[in-house]
Protein backbone atom coordinates (compact mmCIF):
# COMPACT_ATOMS: atom_id res chain seq x y z
CA UNK A 1 0.00 0.00 0.00
CA UNK A 2 1.40 3.82 -1.10
CA UNK A 3 1.75 6.18 1.52
CA UNK A 4 0.56 9.21 1.14
CA UNK A 5 3.56 11.21 0.86
CA UNK A 6 4.71 8.39 -1.58
CA UNK A 7 1.56 9.10 -4.33
CA UNK A 8 2.49 13.16 -4.24
CA UNK A 9 5.93 12.36 -5.11
CA UNK A 10 4.37 9.93 -7.90
CA UNK A 11 2.33 12.54 -8.83
CA UNK A 12 5.05 15.26 -9.13
CA UNK A 13 7.26 12.79 -11.36
CA UNK A 14 4.25 12.25 -13.77
CA UNK A 15 4.89 14.25 -17.00
CA UNK A 16 1.50 14.11 -18.68
CA UNK A 17 0.30 16.69 -20.77
CA UNK A 18 3.55 18.44 -20.47
CA UNK A 19 4.66 18.34 -23.91
CA UNK A 20 1.68 19.84 -24.65
CA UNK A 21 2.02 22.68 -22.06
CA UNK A 22 5.60 23.42 -23.76
CA UNK A 23 4.55 23.36 -27.18
CA UNK A 24 1.29 25.91 -26.32
CA UNK A 25 3.76 27.79 -24.67
CA UNK A 26 6.17 27.90 -27.85
CA UNK A 27 3.39 28.71 -30.27
CA UNK A 28 2.22 31.41 -28.24
CA UNK A 29 6.02 33.25 -28.17
CA UNK A 30 6.07 33.05 -31.75
CA UNK A 31 2.62 34.42 -32.25
CA UNK A 32 4.15 37.39 -30.39
CA UNK A 33 7.27 37.76 -31.48
CA UNK A 34 6.18 37.25 -34.86
CA UNK A 35 3.66 40.23 -34.13
CA UNK A 36 6.71 42.41 -33.10
CA UNK A 37 8.20 41.64 -36.29
CA UNK A 38 5.86 42.48 -38.53
CA UNK A 39 5.12 45.96 -36.18
CA UNK A 40 8.76 46.46 -36.65
CA UNK A 41 8.97 45.63 -40.34
CA UNK A 42 6.19 48.00 -41.43
CA UNK A 43 7.23 51.21 -39.49
CA UNK A 44 9.14 53.48 -41.93
CA UNK A 45 12.31 54.18 -40.04
CA UNK A 46 12.94 50.47 -40.30
CA UNK A 47 11.40 50.54 -43.88
CA UNK A 48 13.91 53.23 -44.90
CA UNK A 49 17.08 51.20 -43.61
CA UNK A 50 16.47 48.29 -44.83
CA UNK A 51 15.66 49.68 -48.65
CA UNK A 52 19.03 51.85 -47.89
CA UNK A 53 20.83 48.57 -47.12
CA UNK A 54 19.21 46.54 -50.34
CA UNK A 55 20.41 49.70 -52.34
CA UNK A 56 23.85 50.01 -51.47
CA UNK A 57 24.13 46.36 -51.71
CA UNK A 58 23.04 46.35 -55.32
CA UNK A 59 24.70 49.37 -56.46
CA UNK A 60 27.98 47.81 -55.11
CA UNK A 61 27.17 44.24 -57.23
CA UNK A 62 25.75 45.91 -60.46
CA UNK A 63 27.51 49.05 -60.49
Amino acid sequence: METKSAKVMSALKDETGLTTTEYAVGTVAVAGLSGVLIKLLLSDNVRNLLWSVISSAFSRFFG
